[in-house]
């Protein structure tokens, strides 16, 4: 049955929806608004570095697994510094040569966020204290440290935007490793 207007809501399938709900209705989104991906938020300071780097190497391990439709992915930043820009030229540039895409636009973490995704993933305890403290009670237990993911486990993911092509380098190797990690653990 197609997909078709019906009066003043529209019908997918069978079901009246809202015009709202049929906004967020892209094939993977049911009409109820629940998505059968998990999904996934990568979190950093100004969303041009570590997590886009973390968004686009998850993208890509997930890809090669052939697990892709069952994550929604997306990063952002704590603060709203380069919101609108593509990441790190740097960030992008290590990634191209691993074979990995970079390709996400600049966001700050929005309020609905908390909500929307099932896991929202910090690159360090900064942005760890920083979204428990924005988020609800309730949905706290969603945020978690990237590093615990990964060999060794704890501690941060650093911040390689002062520094050198090299240290990009090193963020991709934590990063892969820990996104192997999350990857093992998300489809036990």
């Amino acid at each position: 049955m197609a997909d078709l207007p019906y009066g003043r809501g529209l019908c997918i399938g069978a079901t009246r929806v809202s015009r709202r709900e049929w906004r967020r209705y892209d094939g993977r989104v049911r009409h109820s608004g629940v998505s059968p991906a998990k999904r996934l938020l990568f979190v950093c300071t100004g969303n041009i570095c570590r997590s886009p780097l973390a968004e686009a190497i998850f993208r890509h391990q997930v890809e090669q697994a052939g697990r892709a439709s069952d994550f929604e992915l997306d990063s952002a930043g704590t603060h709203g510094y380069h919101e609108g820009e593509r990441a790190d030229a740097r960030a992008r540039a290590v990634g191209a040569a691993r074979g990995v895409a970079v390709t996400s636009i600049a966001r700050e973490v929005r309020d609905s966020d908390f909500k929307r995704f099932d896991l929202i993933l910090a690159m360090d305890r900064g942005h760890l204290s920083e979204l428990r403290g924005r988020c609800p009670v309730p949905l706290r237990d969603k945020i978690r440290l990237m590093r615990e993911f990964g060999e060794p486990t704890g501690g941060d993911v650093p911040d390689p935007y002062y520094s050198d092509d090299g240290a990009f380098e090193e963020v991709f190797d934590i990063l892969d490793g820990c996104c192997r990690g999350l990857l093992a653990e998300l489809t036990r």
